[in-house]
């Protein structure tokens, strides 16, 4: 694949002109494109390995559900991808950092880190050796994060903005496969042969991202040139600090580099409207997070089996999901990626409404649920992939990595929180209304990107 097919620099956020519905299908043709789908697979892949798969390994060797639980801290190294993140940004791999560039030599070496931590854990016997899989586990979700932020970097600078919808669809299609490969695909070859079976092939399938980083070229972007520029101000500022000692101005630096003027830039690019983009990104996926607390419950409440709910919810849904992602990549390159992630804000919310419908329903069948599921799934699909694409323009390229990995962090913490109340509701108001309030959710997202979308705010130079 070529090694630059685009250029992007500077600021991701241009607003691109509109293409007609044949050439926004066309995106998804493209090799960068394609590629990102199995990068969005090697990223969904290690997930559930240390999360519920694992926790269904250790049940069947007798571990206590004490223990499964302490296990599932593994997954802590996910919410802390921020910290990670200004060290992908600012340095190479030693060695690969040369040959590959700076983002794909981060995804071989995370990628590495996970084929070894697979293999490893498929080597470890749970009864006898507890603690060695628990470090093996460690190792694993600490070489996910690092590959996401990298792979995260990669799909914002690898291509233009119009086609971000496009890598986000594919990404997130990749992703959802993965996950039913770790999770479904892991429990059939645990039934047919065995647990460690399973997580040998799991870590044979990480070869496919790695062939894939291979493959794929670097990011034609000057993120040293433009860091720099950015960073000047800095570098004046502790020039007049000379008299202080060399690893001061070291510490400084870094702090400066790192923490501050990642932040900066985004203030400084989007001014009074970073505040109002800062709560879009904190709420846009509080409707979704939140419903999902209680989706389970519900259909168990209402009489479908678990083999009911596995049925359509996941192998069913995931179709849907795909669907409205290849929609959402399609809205990105027709309308743009603003545009497009307002009627992501209004058709999500929207989709909770129809579980309103399914609440009241005297004796729920199979076709009703596959029709709920199948509406949400299809506009959260469509939702995410605009989200993601929207996410993505907002990051400097000087700084994508960080800047990126704080607006995902962001994302989930409002609808976490608010979804800590969803059962009191439910108990409290039963429901029909907790549906109807989770949609509500979504109308001050709706109001804030459509005053977005009206004043359509440009960033600003920050050098």
């Amino acid at each position: 694949m070529p090694g630059s097919e685009f250029r992007v620099s500077g600021h991701a956020g241009a607003a691109p002109g509109r293409r007609d519905w044949r050439a926004a299908l066309f995106t998804y043709t493209r090799p960068r494109v394609v590629g990102m789908g199995f990068l969005g697979f090697s990223s969904g892949l290690p997930f559930l390995l240390v999360f519920s798969t694992l926790s269904a390994w250790l049940a069947t060797v007798g571990v206590s559900k004490t223990t499964i639980g302490l296990f599932s801290w593994l997954g802590l190294t996910y919410s802390f991808k921020f910290v990670l993140a200004p060290f992908i940004d600012r340095f190479r791999v030693p060695g690969l950092g040369g040959w590959l560039g700076k983002r794909r030599s981060w995804m071989l070496i995370a990628q590495a880190g996970l084929m070894f931590g697979l293999f490893s854990m498929a080597g470890t016997n749970p009864a006898e050796a507890l603690s060695t899989l628990a470090w093996f586990g460690l190792l694993v979700a600490f070489s996910s994060s690092i590959q996401d932020i990298a792979i995260d970097a990669w799909r914002i600078e690898a291509v233009a903005n119009d086609q971000q919808g496009a890598m986000a669809a594919t990404y997130l299609a990749g992703y959802r496969i993965a996950m039913l490969v770790a999770g479904a695909g892991s429990f059939y070859i645990a039934a047919g042969a065995s647990w460690p079976t399973a997580y040998v092939v799991m870590a044979a399938l990480v070869g496919i991202g790695m062939i894939t980083v291979l493959l794929l070229g670097e990011p034609d972007v000057d993120a040293e040139g433009e860091m720099a520029v950015r960073e000047q101000w800095a570098l004046d500022w502790l020039a007049a600090r000379r008299h202080q000692p060399a690893w001061i101005q070291r510490t400084q630096r870094w702090i400066i580099g790192a923490v501050i003027c990642p932040f900066w830039d985004f203030l400084v690019r989007y001014g009074r409207a970073a505040l109002v983009i800062l709560a879009v990104v904190g709420l846009y996926r509080a409707c979704e997070i939140t419903l999902a607390v209680m989706s389970n419950p519900f259909y168990l409440d209402a009489g479908y089996s678990p083999e009911q709910i596995a049925s359509v919810t996941k192998i069913f849904g995931l179709i849907m999901v795909l669907a409205g992602a290849a929609l959402g990549g399609v809205l990105v390159a027709r309308i743009g990626v603003l545009r497009a992630a307002l009627v992501g804000a209004v058709v999500s919310p929207a989709s909770n409404l129809v579980f309103v419908w399914l609440s009241v329903q005297s004796a729920p069948g199979i076709v009703d649920l596959a029709a709920t599921i199948s509406v949400e799934n299809l506009a959260n699909g469509m939702a995410m992939t605009a989200f993601i694409a929207y996410l993505s323009s907002l990051t400097n390229v000087a700084y994508t990595a960080t800047q990126y990995a704080l607006f995902s962090s962001l994302m989930t913490l409002p609808g976490k929180f608010v979804g800590g109340f969803s059962g009191w509701v439910v108990e409290r108001f039963g429901y029909a209304w907790f549906f109807f309030d989770t949609a509500l959710i979504g109308v001050p997202v709706i109001i804030l990107l459509t005053g977005l979308v009206i004043v359509q705010p440009r960033h600003k130079d920050t050098t």
